[in-house]
């Protein structure tokens, strides 16, 4: 297995403390603090685990970031058993850090069942095959960002992306509030629906906020932006080793604060989840001091 992949998923294997509460380490991904996405997928690995009818699923949760997480510190999540049905299951997790919360989170999970369908039609987009990886773009970006912004573009993830409208980050162009993003993980992921759900939600905190920056046109680096709440819908199963589409728009921008929606579709064009998200976003002088990584949300 890459070895990128192989730290990652080792990061989502958490430490049971106790049969309720969990124990997890954070990644430095470049950017000041914890990357949101990782406390995300974390609370929804601890979870998971207290989910005892392993045929039953992840199909939604809803997030909110409380403070930022410190990466030279673990982090424990204390799960909630609030409800355990005949069809569903409830769980309400709580992120610890320096004794005090720094994310609370909603999950609901469901055994399988069989009912109509409907979905919303993928977006005509190249495919991934006829785009260029971020990664190849870096050498390009780094001569034209500021030093301080470099450290996050040299870091070696575990997933790529591929644009279909490649951004500027240095002068980027005033432009709708819509975004398209091929990805997938580098390596084959084991055939475990929870882990994939859990991976998406790991990567699902890029991409969303920057877009609803897109019609002002600033360098994000210039952008004090944080995520505040984030939201997933799981549709149908998944796996984050095969390409997605993410099909992200942001309907508004007021009050200091961003809205972006994202919708996930396997390249056969099934719509396997559906992702929103609030964040702030404010002018600040000075630069990358407390600004978010592109395309990587952080936390308030």
């Amino acid at each position: 297995m890459d070895k990128r992949l192989d730290e990652l998923l080792h990061l989502l294997d958490l430490e049971r403390l106790e049969v309720n509460l969990f124990r997890g380490v954070s990644r430095d991904i470049g950017s000041p603090q914890v990357f949101g996405g990782q406390v995300l997928g974390q609370a929804l690995v601890a979870a998971s685990r207290t989910v005892e009818d392993r045929e039953r699923v992840v199909h939604s949760l809803h997030a909110y970031f409380l403070r930022r997480g410190d990466f030279n510190a673990p982090i424990v999540y204390q799960v909630e058993r609030s409800r355990d049905g005949h069809s569903f299951t409830s769980r309400r997790v709580v992120a610890i850090q320096h004794g005090q919360p720094i994310l609370t989170m909603s999950s609901s999970f469901q055994k399988p069942e069989e009912g109509a369908e409907h979905q919303a039609p993928m977006p005509d987009v190249p495919p991934p095959e006829e785009l260029a990886d971020v990664g190849q773009l870096s050498a390009e970006v780094l001569e034209r960002v500021p030093e301080h912004v470099r450290r996050f573009f040299k870091h070696y993830r575990p997933f790529e992306f591929r644009h279909v409208r490649p951004p500027d980050y240095r002068n980027p162009e005033k432009r709708d509030p819509v975004k398209h993003v091929w990805f997938r993980f580098v390596d084959t992921v084991p055939d475990d629906q929870p882990l994939h759900r859990c991976l998406l939600a790991y990567v699902s905190d890029y991409h969303l906020l920057d877009t609803a920056n897109l019609p002002h046109g600033q360098p994000f680096f210039e952008l004090q932006m944080a995520s505040i709440d984030h939201a997933i819908w799981f549709h149908r199963d998944v796996r984050v080793d095969e390409w997605l589409l993410y099909a992200i728009d942001s309907p508004s921008r007021s009050g200091a604060r961003g809205f972006a929606r994202g919708s996930l579709f396997k390249r056969d064009g099934v719509l396997v989840a559906s992702v929103a998200q609030e964040g702030l976003i404010r002018e600040r002088a000075g630069g990358w001091q407390g600004a978010r990584p592109p395309g990587a949300a952080s936390q308030p």
